[in-house]
């Protein structure tokens, strides 16, 4: 027997103009939305940490502080002016020092201990005495000072000019 062919025609499928999207495709349009995620998050924290930082309000010399009358501060005393930056220390003979919160070491800020009579950096025990000397290393050199004035017994400190030093000098104390 002879075979015959199939005549029909078999109808062309026309091919849709959208393109047939499988789990792989979907997949690599995830990651790629997932990295420019990821992109604009990172130029977000960038931006943000470029940007941050408080405008840092820069003290001017002669911006003073009043302190107090210098008669209400006690020989071989320490007060603390935090909003000033400084400690207000008043030596055994009356003189007056504004000592810098700043260790001259790395810079963290000291504190008073009263008992051994000292400053203290909780950083790298660097010690300094009531009138800004090293006592222990790891600084190097004196705590730098700000300018003290003395007018009719009321005490101004120059918070807008620190001075740097090496070692205490008498000349550097103010007295009423």
């Amino acid at each position: 027997m002879k075979k015959t062919q199939d005549k029909r025609v078999q109808p062309k499928v026309k091919s849709s103009p959208l393109k047939v999207f499988n789990r792989r495709d979907f997949f690599n349009t995830v990651w790629k939305g997932l990295g420019l995620l990821a992109a604009f998050e990172m130029a977000g924290i960038f931006t943000a940490y470029l940007f941050s930082g408080k405008r840092k309000s820069i003290p001017e010399p002669g911006q003073l502080i009043e302190a107090g009358l210098a008669e209400s501060f006690a020989p071989n005393s320490v007060t603390p002016f935090m909003g000033g930056r400084f400690y207000l220390a008043r030596q055994k003979d009356g003189g007056f020092i504004a000592l810098s919160l700043r260790c001259t070491h790395l810079g963290c800020s000291i504190a008073w201990e009263e008992k051994q009579n000292r400053f203290i950096c909780p950083c790298h025990s660097s010690a300094f005495a009531i009138n800004g000397e090293v006592l222990n290393p790891p600084a190097s050199r004196a705590l730098d000072f700000y300018p003290v004035m003395i007018d009719n017994g009321l005490i101004k400190v120059d918070i807008g000019t620190l001075k740097e030093r090496n070692s205490f000098r008498k000349d550097q104390l103010q007295y009423a």
